[in-house]
């Protein structure tokens, strides 16, 4: 297991679209779902859309709370039980394979994105991962909560941290970071 010497955690940025996405797509869900229990007569299968439609509905109201309370709210168990219901109805379609990918993409795309710095050179968690060698870099800065690292192929990378940290400590930050560029 890597250890790293400083980890930066990049500012989230708003979830509004992604957030919609998954909401409109909840909607269809149930729209879908619900029309098909009043299409057909009710069975045990018809039961077991409406004990789905329930639980994508409870999860949805969930999700609004928790947005509400300022809390980054994850629509993947609401999309799950929309995947399995549309499933049933589909087979396999290319509608729940849609809404499979959407659970098993959401978790990624709100992940923090976090920049660890250590002896061989640097790592962005992303997707894909990107490092870069001390070799790469000709510069890198923390100031009043923005993190700047210049690459030598004249690209700039400029992110704004999540939270700030003192004056010492972005005096060490920095003072490792030279060291690595002059080493």
């Amino acid at each position: 297991m890597k250890t790293y010497d400083y980890i930066i955690v990049l500012r989230r940025p708003g979830y509004l679209l992604v957030d919609l996405i998954s909401r409109f797509m909840l909607m269809i869900a149930v729209a879908i779902l619900g029309y098909t229990v009043f299409l057909i007569p009710f069975t045990w299968f018809s039961l077991f859309l409406i004990v789905l439609i329930a639980g994508i509905a409870g999860w949805w109201i969930r999700c609004t709370i928790q947005a509400k309370k300022g809390e980054i709210p994850y629509y993947r168990l609401g999309l799950l039980f929309a995947t399995i219901g549309l499933g049933s109805l589909f087979q396999l379609h290319w509608i729940p394979i849609l809404y499979f990918l959407a659970v098993i993409s959401e978790k990624q795309v709100k992940f923090p994105q976090e920049i660890a710095f250590y002896n061989e050179g640097i790592l962005i968690n992303s997707l894909p991962k990107k490092h870069y060698n001390w070799q790469q870099i000709s510069n890198v800065v923390l100031k009043d909560g923005v993190l700047t690292i210049d690459l030598k192929n004249n690209k700039l990378i400029q992110k704004d941290i999540e939270s700030s940290s003192s004056a010492k400590e972005e005096a060490e930050f920095n003072e490792f970071c030279r060291t690595r560029l002059n080493a």
